[in-house]
């Protein structure tokens, strides 16, 4: 059998050409799989919500074979590849010609579409769920979406794929920690990846403003370039306050000293895109206490393995608070890291990742 697969691949600087990356070498010792090939047995889509993905997604609905979901809302995709008259069709084919209005505000209002709930609430997913052979997922908010918009969808669950790395040296790490002005003493909370609104970066920032105040051993590093210019704006006079450090986007090495370097990371989600962080899963996997947004897509992680952070108006005081107790306590916090790894090594391995995706398309793909 050969497998066509269509996905961004490095050097696409997003965490789904870094994933797709690992798992093309490992579906690779299953058997023949080819980058965008035109002639294979069954192809693999991975599809997500950047207009990387404007020509895979057409490629899989003229040539239907298994689709994989890294985001399941895909309303800023179609925001970003359509013109208004066809982002209302693609909203009435989803949801209902009575709904044509209310299409025609959401595109208008637009540039308040990554932190407003309600585009949110429309993941237009039906005609890639309709189409596909067959649609991978990493959690069951993306599985419980797919089926919303398309009952007699094939909806698989993986989980999000771990590919453990190369980890820097003790000394190394030691070392960049001094080069950021860390003493071995501190605290240090991590945020990584691209910063956009929903990754509650200004409720992180205000937050970390009450924790540095009660633990001034404590600090944090924003690692990563904002998506949004008003965000950025709105962020930069918080940044600059006592404990917070400023690093942009970082190529690979880097991002694991730096991942290294930290001793908590935040990854934080709301409103939530039935995505399943892998920032979150690289950071659980190197031991790394991980704080996430209480919901499906956290669902699978046992509680004694992250931090849970509610989302809405407790947000803010949960985050200071378990934030305060991370700091306070660094082996209690270093416990939780250790059962987060388990849980990562136990489920979310490479190897076994791509054993289920090779099951999948044998048994849907042609």
């Amino acid at each position: 059998m050969t497998v066509g697969f269509d996905s961004p691949l490095p050097p696409a600087r997003t965490g789904v050409a870094d994933y797709a990356a690992s798992l093309l070498t490992a579906l690779r010792r299953h058997g023949t799989v080819q980058v965008n090939s035109r002639h294979a047995d069954v192809h693999l889509y991975h599809v997500g919500n950047n207009q990387l993905h404007r020509d895979i997604y057409r490629r899989a609905l003229a040539r239907p074979g298994v689709v994989v979901l890294h985001d399941a809302v895909l309303q800023h995709f179609f925001l970003g590849a359509l013109r208004e008259h066809e982002y209302v069709a693609e909203f009435v084919y989803n949801y209902g010609e009575w709904n044509c209005d209310l299409a025609r505000q959401l595109w208008r209002g637009r540039s308040s579409s990554g932190l407003a709930q309600r585009y949110y609430t429309y993941p237009l997913l039906r005609r890639i769920a309709e189409v596909a052979h067959a649609v991978i997922v990493h959690n069951p908010a993306a599985a419980r979406m797919v089926k919303e918009h398309a009952p007699a969808a094939r909806v698989v669950e993986i989980p999000h794929l771990f590919a453990s790395p190369e980890l820097p040296s003790e000394g190394e790490v030691l070392r960049y920690r001094e080069m950021l002005g860390l003493s071995p003493r501190q605290f240090v909370f991590g945020v990584f990846g691209y910063l956009r609104e929903s990754k509650r970066i200004m409720n992180i920032l205000r937050a970390f403003h009450r924790v540095h105040r009660i633990v001034p051993q404590s600090a944090l590093l924003i690692c990563g370039d904002f998506v949004s210019r008003d965000l950025a704006r709105a962020a930069e006079p918080l940044l600059g306050a006592p404990g917070v450090l400023r690093l942009r986007h970082v190529p690979e090495r880097e991002f694991w000293l730096a991942a290294s370097a930290v001793d908590a990371c935040i990854n934080l989600r709301y409103p939530g895109a039935g995505e399943t962080s892998g920032i979150a899963v690289r950071l659980m996997g190197i031991a790394k206490p991980v704080m996430v947004t209480t919901g499906e897509e956290t669902a699978r992680y046992p509680e004694t393995a992250c931090f849970r952070i509610p989302p809405g108006v407790a947000e803010k005081a949960s985050l200071t608070e378990h934030s305060v107790v991370a700091a306070s306590l660094p082996e209690s916090a270093r416990e939780i890291g250790k059962r987060g790894a388990e849980h990562i090594h136990s489920f979310h391995s490479l190897e076994r990742v791509a054993e289920q995706y090779w099951e999948t398309l044998c048994a849907y793909g042609r």
